[in-house]
């Protein structure tokens, strides 16, 4: 019989896992699942969800072909499409920034191209929009799935594989409060904000995004005579302020040139990160520190002295690395560092110290499972940040909008500090705000954090739930447990085996895959954008073809996702 197999979800990891099941040659059964009536455009980039002054912070250099590159798919489009997606023709480059839509739109064309694809191999592939997996049961041989339609209508389903690709989740109810909102998703809900003072927790492009929806509502961006960029309000707006703020009170800083495909690292490589798992039973971390200072230092001499980096531990580094940001200006080291950032992307200059942390990222992710309890926390608290900040710098275009905003006395940017309080309980409208320099009142309040991490305690499928099967991730305890006796502790996200499919004993299938994103960031916590859908999807997809005892064409992947 033809093995069945269930995609939850059609955005990127739901893509790229079809175009893994496309590669394995006996002939599969492919449902693919979606909430949304549009399949194939993901939350991110979803035209519903997103305003069209929204950038991706992607570029096509970047972008792991699906059937084709963003740039090749774009070159092809008419004028009149071009002029409908916000795109000069001029401007296509691999290393340009688009708006989000233009990703969701590249996106469900190369699903459609994937679904051909697939069917021309010999794969029955059909896909089910407007349609939600509310339930899922897993049984000795086969998992049960129960659907519903827009109308409510139920439909039950046997599979024997399913794989959870849904992505960002977001809750369904944005403004839960007047005037609060716990996400700038969907972005048409804060075109309802009226012009006053909005608060924007978040300075991350989430943040960015939320903020530019807003101000577009109330004002538009223009090129001057010397060519810089203007915001100017429209009439009646006076009223329009933003204040984004951060326990830092730092803006991210522009996107940065790099060599794509990236140089290999000398010290800090997979193979010494993979040696010392093998090897350290505890302080894995401060080895694997060890092995990031002295690659920083070997690639950045000059920038390793600048920060004292002989000196810095894991509890210190994120300290060091951001102090001149945060005795600085914002706005005055954001526009410094936009005017180099911008020079050295026309003159194809690498900054050695950005590139050697942007490589290591995706090396050191190879030691967060493996860490044991303290180590993680110390991790998460300390570490972490650094690398987040140097990959999640932002388009160009997004810092000249900051200036902009701020040039035009609408935009001011706050450190909370250590200790703050945000309430939206004590004021009819927005939040409060409470800080050691004093309290900030907005009639509007946005929180533009972004994705956070779920355990297994939030699985949305009762049955499974039920079930006990899905439990949080497995941490090695630091010492000994009550009774004197070693083990671990089960600190968060969901236990998942190395093909992401959980961990338990019972006498039941374990064909379910969770590539869901929002419960791997606990051990994974740099699997966010369309690489990591693309690693998702290809080490499923070889884990559903080694199942299958098939020989796949796939290339095996480690579980180093960036």
């Amino acid at each position: 019989m033809t093995l069945t197999v269930a995609i939850v979800g059609s955005g990127p990891t739901g893509i790229y896992t079809l175009k893994g099941l496309n590669q394995i040659n006996q002939p599969l059964t492919i449902t693919i699942f979606e909430s949304d009536a549009e399949p194939g455009k993901g939350t991110p980039y979803h035209p519903d969800l997103n305003d069209r002054a929204m950038l991706s912070n992607i570029a096509s250099i970047e972008l792991p072909p699906i059937c084709e590159s963003l740039v090749a798919w774009l070159s092809r489009q008419s004028d009149e499409r071009l002029a409908e997606l916000g795109v000069e023709r001029s401007s296509i480059n691999e290393r340009e920034f688009y708006p989000r839509i233009v990703l969701g739109d590249y996106l469900q064309q190369q699903l459609n191209q994937l679904i051909e694809i697939g069917r021309a191999k010999g794969h029955r592939i059909d896909i089910k929009a407007s349609s939600r997996v509310v339930d899922i049961t897993l049984h000795k041989s086969d998992i049960s799935l129960k659907s519903q339609s827009g109308s409510g209508e139920t439909t039950d389903y046997s599979f024997d594989h399913v794989v959870l690709a849904t992505g960002h989740d977001f809750p369904e109810t944005t403004e839960v409060r007047p005037g609060y909102f716990v996400s700038p998703w969907p972005a048409p809900v804060l075109k309802t904000i009226p012009p006053c003072k909005v608060g924007i927790l978040g300075t991350s492009l989430s943040g960015i995004d939320a903020l530019i929806t807003v101000a577009t509502k109330h004002g538009v961006f223009l090129l001057d005579e010397a060519n810089s960029l203007r915001y100017h309000p429209k009439p009646e707006t006076e009223g329009f302020h933003a204040t984004m703020m951060s326990r830092k009170g730092v803006l991210p800083e522009a996107d940065f040139y790099c060599e794509i495909p990236y140089r290999p690292l000398s010290i800090c490589t997979p193979e010494a990160v993979d040696a010392l798992i093998a090897t350290r039973g505890s302080q894995l971390l401060d080895a694997v520190f060890e092995l990031f200072r002295r690659e920083l230092a070997a690639c950045d001499p000059a920038y390793a002295a600048e920060i004292g980096l002989g000196l810095l531990t894991v509890e210190t580094i994120d300290k060091a690395y951001f102090r001149a940001r945060e005795e600085a200006d914002p706005f005055v080291w954001a526009a410094r560092n936009l005017a180099e950032a911008e020079a050295n992307k026309a003159e194809r200059k690498t900054v050695e110290w950005r590139y050697a942390i942007l490589r290591m990222h995706e090396v050191i992710a190879r030691a967060i499972p493996h860490l044991d309890e303290d180590d993680l926390a110390r991790f998460h608290k300390h570490f972490k940040t650094v690398f987040v900040d140097d990959y999640a710098t932002v388009p160009h275009q997004s810092i000249h909008r900051l200036l902009a905003l701020h040039r035009a006395g609408k935009l001011d940017i706050m450190a909370l500090g250590q200790d703050s309080e945000i309430d939206n309980k004590q004021v009819a409208r927005g939040a409060v705000v409470k800080t050691e320099e004093g309290q900030f009142e907005f009639e509007a309040f946005i929180d533009a954090t972004g994705q956070h991490p779920l355990s297994a305690r939030d699985i949305p499928f009762p049955s499974l739930k039920a079930q006990g099967l899905v439990r949080k991730a497995a941490t090695k305890a630091s010492g000994p447990l009550e009774g004197g006796e070693t083990g671990i502790v089960r600190t968060g996200g969901v236990d998942l085996d190395e093909s992401f499919r959980p961990v338990f004993e019972a006498d039941l299938t374990n064909r379910l895959y969770c590539g869901s994103i929002s419960f791997l960031l606990h051990k994974l916590p740099f699997v966010q954008g369309i690489t990591s859908a693309r690693d998702i999807g290809e080490i499923i997809a070889l884990a559903i073809a080694d199942d299958m005892a098939a020989e796949p064409l796939l290339q095996p992947k480690q579980w180093a996702l960036a």
